[in-house]
């Protein structure tokens, strides 16, 4: 007897000596024993906890939806380090990363589960100073380029001047638009954004300028157009290299005179909008090859921001893919803790001809694809797990070291940039010996340029 005794205080001065917080379930889910961490993180005294179900001690939200302890009971599977949140005794929510494993006596029979977890609030404040570093509005980026942008915003919306942002789809340009208006002094106005690429030629005409009563066959009654709604605010237009040469010269009108007729009217009214357009073609090749008036193009392009594409800022994917991780976390009221470094490395492989708005939806149908816990490479679209050739063999992702899939990263964005190794490191926001010195690591080979 003395001698169980002194086996027990001895497990407990081990696990007091844990800085983790572990405690131990029986089959009801009633704890059998509570370190000293525990008690610190949850606020919840020893004595109260032993002899109370998990659910009571913790009231994590995953302890009703989704408990990590029940799924490893069912199936006899350890979880590893899955972020979920709990409210303490202060009434206080804490992010915690918890791990959980069975429990067998001597004879191999289950006795009940164990859990251990820490507390991740520091993790998490460090995360969202890093995220405040390098957002702007709701744009997030670490890249060079896109901070140079952010330099000038501020001035550009101070101007009332219009502005072109020309990009490839999904690079963000509604958002720059959106920020523009923000930090204006409209930005207590209207923001009114028209898609010129959706509509066709008569449409559009009558949503930019509006129209009166029996203008047309189905005016039944006076309508305003964008322009009106969109008074003494801003007026995004999207596409707009997709507009008709007629309408064109109607819009080069109003940016000279500020002054429009709706359809069927003869009243002359006063445009009082900024105008932002954007468009994912080089309006100056469409200029060239006839397709957009010259007049037209320089009354916009006063100030051109040009957007790169994700595959030449590559640096932001870990961070858009945590953003969106965490937008689609409150959005479907999930708990996916995380990505695997082996996922991330297949999305850090991949061109993203979409760009951003394709990077969002590869991680919609991963929250799809992924109950809880991480998301890992076989949640993501089968074109996103990588082949690679070694001696005739051809090796899923699955089974590629991160070893292997930085290599495979860096030989893409070398061949991306002519194999210029400045380039490269300049484009990834990386010190040049930093990127040598990974070549030289991963024994990447360089071809002989002429």
């Amino acid at each position: 007897m003395t001698e169980n005794k002194s086996l027990k205080k001895a497990e407990d001065t081990i696990l007091d000596s844990i800085a983790d917080g572990v405690f131990t379930v029986d089959h009801d889910w009633r704890i059998t024993s509570f370190n000293r961490a525990a008690e610190k993180i949850t606020g919840v005294p020893h004595e109260e906890a032993i002899g109370q179900q998990c659910r009571d001690v913790l009231k994590a939200e995953v302890c009703e939806k989704s408990c990590c302890l029940r799924k490893t009971m069912a199936s006899g599977d350890p979880i590893i380090n899955e972020t979920v949140y709990i409210v303490n005794a202060s009434g206080r929510r804490l992010p915690i990363s918890i791990s959980t494993a069975l429990l067998r006596n001597d004879a191999g029979s289950v006795m009940g589960a164990v859990e251990t977890f820490r507390d991740i609030s520091i993790e998490e404040k460090l995360r969202k100073t890093i995220e405040a570093k390098y957002s702007f509005e709701d744009i997030i980026s670490r890249n060079h380029r896109m901070h140079q942008l952010f330099d000038i915003l501020p001035d550009i919306a101070e101007s009332t001047s219009t502005v072109l942002i020309e990009g490839e789809s999904g690079t963000g340009k509604e958002l720059f638009a959106r920020a523009i208006h923000n930090l204006s002094a409209r930005k207590n106005k209207p923001f009114i954004i028209v898609n010129c690429g959706a509509l066709p030629d008569t449409l559009l005409e009558s949503e930019l300028f509006g129209y009166k009563a029996g203008a047309f066959t189905d005016a039944k009654k006076d309508k305003p157009g964008r322009f009106k709604l969109a008074d003494k605010g801003t007026l995004f237009l999207d596409e707009i290299g997709d507009i008709s040469p007629a309408l064109q010269i109607r819009l080069l009108r109003i940016l000279q005179e500020k002054t429009y007729e709706p359809l069927g009217s003869v009243e002359t009214l006063k445009a009082d909008v900024r105008i932002i357009a954007a468009t994912n073609k080089r309006l100056a090749d469409q200029v060239k090859a006839g397709k957009f008036r010259e007049d037209l193009y320089y009354r916009i392009n006063v100030m051109r921001l040009e957007l790169p594409p994700l595959r030449e800022r590559m640096e932001d994917v870990p961070l858009l893919v945590d953003h969106f991780i965490r937008h689609f976390n409150a959005l479907q009221n999930k708990e996916i803790s995380g990505i695997s470094e082996t996922a991330l490395a297949c999305l850090m492989s991949y061109d993203f001809p979409g760009n951003i708005r394709e990077l969002e939806n590869i991680l919609e149908r991963a929250f799809i694809m992924c109950k809880s816990g991480m998301i890992e490479p076989h949640h993501l679209p089968e074109f996103l797990n990588p082949r690679k050739e070694e001696n005739g063999a051809i090796r899923s992702v699955e089974s590629m070291s991160i070893k292997d899939m930085e290599a495979i990263f860096l030989t893409n964005a070398l061949k991306k940039n002519n194999w210029s190794r400045m380039e490269t490191a300049r484009q990834l926001g990386i010190h040049k010996s930093t990127l040598f010195r990974k070549i030289k690591a991963l024994h990447i080979q360089i071809p002989n340029m002429k």
